[in-house]
């Protein structure tokens, strides 16, 4: 073989040795995972998980765990899910102490009755696993942080939006979910406080119910019996929209309605006229944020607020094609086209 080719054929065996060396190596550091990765579980206890808002906070939380481990890459969040298919803060007591015993290293929970979830949000703390609280707080726990809005101004808020609608005179009733959550009870409070400044506007009552589309709206039909004269509703939460129930049993402009809460499921009823207004919740926000003060506590070890607010956003037949997209971008799914459009 002349010296020329034979310089060559060396040439060409010895770039395939190096290609071949270079991409074991890249397979190498594709698959290896650090041996010092630290495996970070945060339990989320919510009050129901078959209330949409607490699946969009779920997502929100498992979106924040993807995000933080892929830009840190010691450490693997893992969201462990243990919320009640039906509310019971005694269940979600057990779910906290059961969290703890089985090594979880943080817990993020919604209160649905604050007196029997202290007892175990201190009992958790004192074993050494941090305990924050998002949606529905309990202050007088051990909790590090709460995340979640002013109940009292959004009582207030919904109130002074329905005095307006009906011109400051009417009948009008309160619909106020579980009577022990700590958060709706001072969005009850806020209702009361706001309805004072309204001398010719009457509250019928307050009307409680398990957090549920199904209840919320027998509740709402019990109330139309008995007052037929009804002028509209102030809702604490949006329970009666969670389902296209109602969408057969009022009229729109029947009745002047403002409710907590805007979600993909309750947005026909904005747009057919049969609630007014909502005060829309960032709820997937609840977990993202809730998750990412966690691991700034627990694993950065910065110094984090006690209390951090949670703004509502008014949504509207004038907006809703812009709070559909942002729906969308917080990866919500089976939001119609003609809202996306809008």
């Amino acid at each position: 073989m002349k010296p020329k080719k034979l310089f060559y054929l060396i040439g060409f065996i010895c770039f395939l040795c190096l290609t071949t060396s270079c991409q074991d190596s890249t397979d190498e550091i594709v698959k290896e995972t650090p041996d010092d990765v630290k495996t970070i579980t945060i339990t989320m206890v919510a009050k129901s998980s078959s209330n949409p808002v607490f699946l969009s906070a779920r997502v929100g939380a498992e979106a924040a765990a993807r995000d933080l481990s892929n830009k840190n890459k010691k450490i693997d969040i893992k969201i462990d899910w243990r919320t009640p298919e039906i509310e019971s803060a005694e269940e979600q007591a057990e779910q906290i102490l059961n969290a703890v015993n089985d090594g979880s290293d943080a817990i993020i929970v919604s209160c649905s009755d604050d007196s029997i979830l202290t007892g175990a949000i201190n009992k958790a703390v004192d074993e050494g696993v941090p305990v924050m609280t998002f949606d529905s707080d309990a202050p007088d726990s051990k909790r590090f942080a709460y995340y979640g809005p002013d109940d009292v101004e959004i009582g207030e808020r919904v109130m002074t939006e329905l005095a307006a609608l009906i011109d400051e005179v009417g009948k009008v009733a309160v619909l106020g979910g579980n009577q022990k959550a700590p958060n709706l009870k001072k969005r009850v409070q806020g209702i009361r406080d706001a309805a004072g400044k309204y001398p010719r506007i009457e509250i019928v009552g307050e009307f409680y119910h398990a957090e549920n589309a199904t209840d919320a709206v027998a509740t709402m039909m019990k109330v139309h019996e008995a007052h037929p004269d009804l002028a509209g509703w102030v809702m604490v939460g949006g329970w009666p929209f969670f389902s296209d129930s109602l969408l057969n049993q009022l009229e729109p402009g029947q009745l002047k309605i403002v409710a907590v809460d805007a979600l993909p499921v309750q947005l026909p009823y904005i747009e057919q006229g049969i609630a007014n207004v909502f005060l829309g919740q960032p709820t997937f926000r609840l977990g993202e944020v809730s998750v990412r003060t966690v691991i700034d506590k627990i694993y950065f070890q910065k110094d984090v607020e006690e209390v951090n607010e949670m703004q509502l956003i008014r949504v509207w037949k004038d907006n809703l094609g812009g709070w559909s997209r942002q729906l969308r971008a917080w990866g919500y799914d089976g939001i119609p086209r003609k809202y996306l459009t809008m």
